[in-house]
């Protein structure tokens, strides 16, 4: 239904914690909006590990205090995810565990190995047998092919074998180890509570179980926790920076803060630098909820026109909901958003949205303001356009899907149907986010099509294999 980018997968640990399990169901529902397709979580007491998964929310996969009880111990790893299409089989919920000839396993990825596919097709060419088509399972398999005596040194081995991006939390019976890739695509951060260590995706799980922030996990760091404390290590070449800046656009909650920066700061300053590109005499400025709410407050402090909830979303529909009929296909947007009309009947209204990707969901939504009374509508978008795929843990249309890809500003505007339609420039963004040159350490591909790890294959108009 909506015409969004998606992560692909959100992570979550705690080391020494009474209530591991529970805390883990905590950090899972904070970190929710990366990832609805399914969860898990893997508990260690010691001396085993137990691992419950299932596809779905994780209310509805966590909704029997019995399931708690199965998942005993006072260390624990979680995960949320978002599948590709076609890849949403229970046995590809994480976290992934296994028993090997060093004892068990778990693991929870966010992120995508570049690489992936070529490791597989060598390991089942030499004997391995797969169970998913996750590309995590591909560093399970280096990692207990390894003979490296310490767990450390065998996670270390076998991601010095891939490529891409990756934060990553393994829970072994007694160690808890995160890792983020050198290029420190997808965010991760650290927390303390009772005196327990933690590891999440955003900062939002840290604030809902009362943790304290204490930094991020370092591109290319490895950071143990054992009986012993808390060993940071750094066993990878250093490569440069590659943030995904679409955390600040679109992915991250808010309330957030990921890279050294607030998400909610940072949006409002996109709709800022927005509003200075693209000034346009209006009455009313109006977001595309929930997304497109800080970059038009910010669009609207710096112009100086109204800010209206013209909007409405109706939140207890699901992103996967489906039309019964196609007699009642004309609905579309409507399911999910109502415009109220007082706010728009007669008005010069400027629409703020976070990206347009391929343009469907745009179109509709200012056919739904022009029939409310609109008089002119003009499309202000507080990201760049998207024209290429990622291929770093997000789930992307093909190239030839993006609509900026093959269509000029003109022609995008025509097609959904605005007065005028106005971008944030890559300038402008990088401006925002302290990275005016382009060497900030940001990863902005998607808009610039300026990928910092190359792929062994690439069709120019397709989409890298997700896993």
């Amino acid at each position: 239904m909506y015409d969004k980018f998606n992560d692909e997968c959100g992570v979550f640990g705690i080391f020494d914690h009474p209530e591991a399990a529970n805390m883990s169901y905590l950090g899972l529902y904070a970190l929710q909006h990366r990832g609805q397709e399914g969860c898990g979580i893997a508990a260690s007491n010691g001396d085993r590990i137990r691992t419950h998964v299932g596809r779905g929310l994780v209310s509805d996969v966590f909704k029997d205090q019995e399931i708690f009880k199965s998942l005993p111990g006072k260390s624990a790893i979680g995960h949320v995810r978002y599948s590709t299409s076609g890849d949403k089989a229970v046995e590809n919920c994480q976290p992934i565990s296994v028993n090997y000839s060093r004892g068990s396993i778990s693991v929870a990825h966010n992120g995508n190995l570049v690489n992936a596919e070529q490791i597989r097709e060598e390991l089942e060419q030499s004997g391995s047998i797969f169970s998913t088509t996750s590309d995590t399972e591909v560093i399970v398999h280096l990692l207990a092919r390894s003979r490296a005596d310490g767990l450390e040194d065998r996670i270390a081995e076998a991601l010095k074998v891939i490529r891409g991006a990756y934060s990553l939390v393994f829970l072994s019976e007694t160690r808890m180890v995160a890792v983020r890739d050198p290029g420190g695509f997808r965010p991760l951060v650290l927390g303390k509570v009772d005196g327990s260590y933690v590891v999440a995706s955003e900062t939002c799980a840290l604030d809902l179980i009362e943790a304290e922030y204490v930094r991020e996990v370092e591109a290319g760091e490895m950071i143990v926790f054992d009986k012993e404390g808390m060993t940071s290590l750094f066993p990878f070449e250093k490569q440069r920076l590659s943030r995904c800046i679409f955390e600040f656009i679109y992915f991250a909650r808010p309330d957030s803060t990921i890279f050294g920066q607030q998400v909610y700061e940072v949006r409002k300053n996109f709709g800022r630098e927005l509003a200075r590109e693209h000034a346009v005499e209006a009455d009313v400025v109006i977001p595309v909820p929930d997304s497109g709410v800080p970059s038009a407050i910010g669009y609207a402090e710096e112009s100086g026109i109204s800010y209206q909830m013209g909007l409405i979303r109706n939140h207890y529909v699901g992103r996967t909901f489906i039309e019964p009929q196609q007699s009642i296909r004309h609905f579309g947007v409507k399911i999910k958003l109502n415009a109220i009309r007082e706010v728009f009947h007669g008005k010069r209204v400027i629409v703020v949205d976070d990206s347009i990707v391929r343009g469907t969901t745009s179109r509709k939504i200012i056919k739904m303001i022009r029939k409310a009374g609109a008089r002119e509508i003009h499309m202000r978008v507080s990201s760049p356009p998207t024209s290429y795929p990622c291929y770093y843990g997000v789930d992307t249309p093909t190239r030839k899907e993006l609509i900026s890809s093959s269509h000029t500003t003109d022609e995008i505007c025509r097609y959904i149907t605005a007065d005028s339609l106005g971008y944030l420039t890559i300038d402008g963004m990088r401006r925002v986010v302290g990275d005016e040159g382009g060497f900030g350490g940001f990863c902005d591909a998607c808009f610039s099509g300026n990928y910092p790890v190359k792929f062994p294959q690439l069709a120019e108009e397709g989409q890298l294999g997700l896993f």
